[in-house]
């Protein structure tokens, strides 16, 4: 540590502590009666309005890794780097439209998760159990990159080195998970909620002086974005050989015509995925009203333009002259280089912080899911709601534990791989959640083989995509079946599971197979708060209807 900028260290630490604080204190925040129940530990009472959730839900989706990694594949020169801005923009009218009638029959039923709801639509364990590992497996690498996005914030600050040994390296991350998972396990859902305000207060102020501050010291946007164009017109011109070898990948800043389609099925894709995450759903289903979420979808894009004016950072980067061997240093070492010390700090922080919000909301939602869909579906089916809670808190200490080891003991390429990945399963999941929202025309058994064909076929393109630095999970683009255009695995694979979902449907009901039992009635899709059912399924967590 011997390089470390101690006003720098000494703001981060201090901001750290003051979030580690309020995590604490989140327990008598809103206080509850007990947080003996999922409903209050795992969901913060069902209560949070407009205000709360737009904090919560923006801090749960736009995490550290992002921030971290969206630039850097600006500064990469990746043509279809910048389609997470789109992919935010498309996915808030979907939350508009679907989310208010998830919202509704969770309710109405007492559901805490995803899955809950397609065995109660579905009357099928094993569709649910399907929905729950599904969330669980690909959750966990999501937690794992937090931790990568902190390792890299770290290292940039000097704390940590490649050449350290495994206890000063990540000796930083245990003390930080330590507190996270204390915190958690004390308070719950509210935990993140009031962390999330001083999260996303930091990340406005860094990026907000960033876009105005730097470009104004290395000559202005105009000379940024020819700086960028430049450096990647520069490298495509010197490993010409290369690219054309496919040792190399070309650089550039606007997708040609041959990667549009890479580009639209990458931002539809990961915008259909993105609020399958349990995550996701577990900040929605958090709110106290239809009318909460419809605001928030409206407000939510705000937060689209702040990752814009980040991602353009790749290009300032440039720019400025940083050089750096792993491109996810690029926009901490700008903050290190052209920011004073204490500023800094508060950049660090903010993405350190970053890290902490979504990693416990993501625990949480990964522990209901196991708690609802496996403990008290499988294991302990008369479990009291003060044991399904205590299930959830340790289930939630140890998906971090688990996080950790993806860090770790394994190679980050492992935790990337993963996430890739992840995309592609959730994606898997929105037959039964989303689809069944609206129609229970699809059959159960249909459902879970088009998932099943969905997983499969999605993990099997991913890993036979190879790149000039990897062979095999080289990245998210895949051709089209009998065409040679580029397109997002998950929309292969998630066309794949609809029609294999569509056809057996049809063949089912042709030979009469038993679709099950819908626990839900019509009317429950629109209840709102205060009608009948809904506060006591709120305070009860079970289901009004049998």
């Amino acid at each position: 540590m011997s390089g470390v900028d101690g006003v720098a260290f000494g703001v981060s630490v201090f901001l750290f502590l003051v979030v580690t604080i309020l995590g604490f204190a989140a327990t008598r925040w809103r206080r509850a009666k007990s947080l003996d129940n999922l409903d209050e530990w795992g969901l913060g009472g069902r209560g949070f309005g407009t205000f709360v959730a737009w904090f919560l839900i923006g801090g749960d989706l736009y995490t550290a890794y992002t921030f971290v990694a969206v630039p850097a594949t600006l500064y990469a020169g990746s043509v279809v780097g910048f389609f997470a801005i789109p992919y935010g923009i498309i996915a808030y009218p979907l939350v508009f439209l679907f989310f208010p009638r998830l919202w509704s029959v969770s309710h109405r039923h007492g559901y805490v998760t995803p899955a809950d709801f397609v065995q109660g639509r579905y009357d099928s364990r094993g569709l649910a159990l399907a929905i729950a590992l599904t969330g669980i497996l690909a959750t966990m690498p999501y937690i794992a990159l937090q931790l990568v996005g902190m390792q890299v914030v770290l290292e940039v600050m000097g704390i940590t080195a490649p050449g350290d040994s495994w206890l000063v390296k990540d000796l930083p991350l245990f003390i930080a998970f330590g507190f996270l998972a204390a915190y958690t396990y004390k308070a719950g859902m509210r935990a993140p909620a009031l962390i999330a305000f001083v999260k996303d207060a930091l990340i406005y102020i860094v990026i907000i002086v960033a876009v105005i501050y730097i470009p104004a010291q290395v000559g202005g946007w105009s000379h940024v974005f020819e700086a960028a164009n430049d450096s990647f017109t520069s490298f495509n011109t010197d490993n010409a050989d290369a690219i054309a070898a496919g040792q190399a990948s070309p650089r550039g800043m606007i997708p040609p015509e041959a990667a549009h389609w890479a580009y639209a099925s990458l931002a539809l894709g990961s915008a259909l995925a993105l609020f399958m995450y349990p995550h996701s759903v577990t900040g929605v289903l958090s709110t106290r009203s239809r009318s909460v979420i419809r605001r928030n979808a409206a407000l939510l894009p705000a937060y689209s333009v702040l990752l814009g004016l980040l991602s353009l950072l790749g290009f300032v980067a440039i720019a400025a002259g940083v050089k750096v061997e792993n491109p996810q240093q690029s926009v901490p070492q700008l903050f290190e280089e052209q920011f004073s010390p204490w500023f800094a700090g508060v950049a660090f922080a903010a993405i350190v912080i970053g890290a902490l919000v979504p990693a416990a909301i993501m625990s949480i939602a990964a522990a209901n899911l196991w708690t609802r869909n496996v403990y008290k579906a499988y294991l302990r089916r008369d479990a009291t709601p003060a044991q399904e809670a205590q299930q959830s808190k340790l289930v939630s200490l140890l998906v971090k534990v688990g996080a950790l080891v993806f860090v770790l003991a394994l190679s980050k390429d492992f935790a990337i791989n993963l996430q890739l990945l992840g995309g592609v399963w959730m994606l898997q999941t929105l037959p039964a959640i989303v689809l069944g929202l609206y129609t229970r025309w699809f059959h159960r058994w249909a459902l879970l083989a088009g998932w099943a064909v969905g997983m499969a076929y999605g993990t099997w393109l991913a890993y036979g995509v190879s790149s000039p630095v990897k062979e095999h999970f080289g990245g998210p683009l895949v051709e089209f079946p009998f065409t040679d255009t580029l397109v997002y695995i998950a929309v292969v694979a998630f066309l794949a599971n609809l029609v294999v979902t569509v056809v057996l449907t049809v063949v089912l009901r042709a030979l009469k197979v038993d679709p099950g039992v819908d626990q839900t009635r019509p009317q429950d899709f629109h209840a709102d708060a205060g009608d009948p059912g809904v506060e006591e399924a709120r305070e009860h967590g079970a289901p009004v209807h049998a």
